[in-house]
């Protein structure tokens, strides 16, 4: 398994996975933030590839410099083999070069489902990010 930044070659298949993976209401939520998130900041979107298969997506951002794991998305048929955990710790390393404050993982209502996983990489409670106000790939 291959964790590389985006590349625009990588919508196709990056669109399709998310569709396949995410709820609808999810899935037009994600899309919407993965397009700002790219025109802003196309280094904080990380693909893993297993060969020419884009397996897992993971989109960050960073607003008011706190680093935000907003979403993390892998193929059905590929998980259980660490490419969450690998698309987690290369969005960390690209957070921490930018020195941000503090790393947080969004936990909207779609992300509710994953909070369990993030807890059991040494995320605490407090590292979670729930809010009425949206991050800026959310809100516009």
């Amino acid at each position: 398994m291959q964790v590389r930044s985006f590349q625009l070659a990588d919508y196709r298949a990056v669109t399709s996975l998310l569709q396949s993976v995410l709820s609808e209401d999810c899935y037009d939520e994600t899309k919407e933030a993965l397009s700002r998130q790219l025109s802003w900041d196309s280094d904080l979107v990380l693909i893993a590839q297993d060969g020419d298969q884009v397996t897992g997506i993971i989109i960050g951002t960073i607003d008011n410099n706190r680093g935000y794991y907003y979403r993390v998305a892998v193929h059905s048929d590929y998980r259980g083999r660490g490419i969450a955990k690998g698309l987690i710790s290369g969005l960390r390393s690209r957070f921490e070069q930018r020195n941000v404050s503090k790393i947080l993982v969004t936990a909207d209502k779609h992300n509710e489902p994953v909070l369990t996983f993030y807890s059991s990489l040494g995320f605490e409670p407090s590292d979670f990010y729930h809010s009425f106000q949206k991050l800026s790939i959310v809100a516009g």
